[in-house]
């Protein structure tokens, strides 16, 4: 790649940072769901044995309605969990992300 210049160059460097994000997301996307699935069955009180997507449908029907809101500690303390498992995969160079794992 240091021999890449111009379109090349870029191109180079885009397809590095791609890899880069798929290799991560292989390592991570087991743990971080099995994560997700934990929070999401007890802030929804939900079936265990229901899927990931089944219980991300249920979480989005309690916010429509009203059930869930942002005032909802459990809530909020599962949305930062989940976007941070995401922001390690995606942006784990992104300033924040060391500031808010310490938290």
């Amino acid at each position: 790649m240091p021999e890449l210049s111009g379109r090349s160059g870029f191109h180079a460097r885009v397809a590095s940072n791609v890899l880069g994000t798929i290799l991560r997301d292989l390592d991570a996307r087991e743990s971080n769901d099995t994560r997700e699935h934990a929070r999401l069955v007890a802030l929804l009180d939900a079936d265990p044995s229901l899927s990931l997507d089944e219980l991300n449908a249920k979480l989005r029907q309690k916010i429509r309605s009203g059930e869930l809101t942002i005032q909802s500690a459990e809530l909020m303390d599962h949305l930062k969990k989940t976007a941070i498992d995401q922001l390690k995969v995606d942006q784990p160079n992104y300033s924040a992300l060391t500031k808010a794992l310490e938290e």
